[in-house]
């Protein structure tokens, strides 16, 4: 294996655009295509399910509106387009996250081989990874009563401070963010998710550049389909630079 790694740096956004790159080299590309042919084909079910029943759904809300308000339906398609893709790209996320979670801890852990040149002892093959589905989404499972339980704590404060609102949220989705994709290599090296918390938490300002990075991919149609793998290749180069050694 050799080290393919450029020198650590503390800039957070810097691990997304490396793990890019990463994810094209030879011996990478056969671990990032599982999880590219998952996101594609869930991507794909929830928009065809969602733009099935689309139209007819706004055809009855303007026929229920009175005649004077015809003016306002100039207004509703685009927004009910942008809350119909903002709810889509939401549910992509979470259901991605979770059928694809043991082929991302494979890819994490075949970065991290590479990256280091040292074994790492997890899933080691596409069997093994099928094999630890359920570790895997008890993880996962673990990372949406966190999400849960902060969520709860940013709606109190959206309410009290609602001109906020929209960067409350925004950066308890980076957070998460980069709590997911660092944590496979974590979980990889049999850390608790309590401790992969501890150890996020002491690199804030790293992983805000990253999180906030990754966050915004997500939101982007067709770049996010492509986001999760790079995501998981720079979140292991995190894990492997500022993280590992705390």
């Amino acid at each position: 294996m050799t080290n393919a790694v450029l020198p650590a740096n503390p800039n957070g956004a810097n691990y997304l655009g490396r793990g890019f790159k990463l994810i094209l080299e030879p011996g990478l590309r056969l671990f990032v295509v599982l999880p590219l042919a998952i996101n594609i084909l869930i991507f794909g079910t929830l928009m065809t399910l969602s733009l099935s029943g689309f139209g007819s759904a706004m055809e009855r809300l303007l026929a229920w509106l009175p005649d004077w308000l015809d003016f306002i339906s100039w207004i509703l398609w685009p927004l009910a387009v942008v809350l119909l893709l903002a709810i889509a790209m939401y549910l992509f996320s979470i259901v991605a996250n979770l059928i694809a979670a043991p082929f991302n801890g494979l890819l994490a852990e075949k970065v991290e081989e590479r990256i280091s040149g040292k074994e790492v002892n997890a899933r080691e093959t596409v069997a093994q990874a099928i094999a630890s589905f359920p570790r895997s989404i008890f993880r996962e499972i673990q990372k949406l009563l966190y999400y849960a339980s902060w969520a709860i704590v940013a709606l109190i404060i959206s309410l009290i401070f609602s001109p906020l609102s929209g960067l409350i949220w925004f950066l308890l989705g980076a957070w998460m963010m980069a709590l997911e994709y660092t944590d496979y290599a974590m979980d990889n090296n049999k850390l608790s998710f309590a401790e992969a918390k501890k150890r996020l938490g002491k690199k804030r300002g790293t992983n805000a550049g990253f999180g906030c990075l990754v966050m915004i991919g997500t939101m982007i149609p067709i770049v996010n389909l492509v986001i999760m793998p790079a995501a998981v290749a720079g979140g292991t180069l995190l894990w492997h630079e500022q993280l590992k050694h705390q």
